[in-house]
């Protein structure tokens, strides 16, 4: 599982076009494909419609996952 590192100040992740939503956490989202840290700093990425992914976005939301590691932002942590 990838999540935030514990260190990082979450303004940061506005940076990579996250935006905070009051009581929701920070999110990012392409069409049908959103992105989200959980309360424990997990990515979860949510796919609102199954049968339709377009490449476009899905390499979209590689890149961000990309430069978010890059920024050494990101940590691989063992599911639970």
């Amino acid at each position: 599982m990838l999540k935030i590192k514990d260190n990082v100040d979450l303004k940061e992740l506005e940076k990579f076009g996250f935006r905070y939503s009051i009581g929701e956490g920070y999110h990012y989202y392409f069409d049908n494909i959103g992105i989200f840290i959980g309360d424990n700093l997990e990515i979860v990425i949510s796919f609102n419609d199954d049968d339709y992914c377009e490449l476009e976005i899905v390499l979209s939301l590689l890149n961000l996952l990309y430069d978010l590691i890059k920024a050494d932002l990101v940590e691989k942590v063992e599911d639970k």
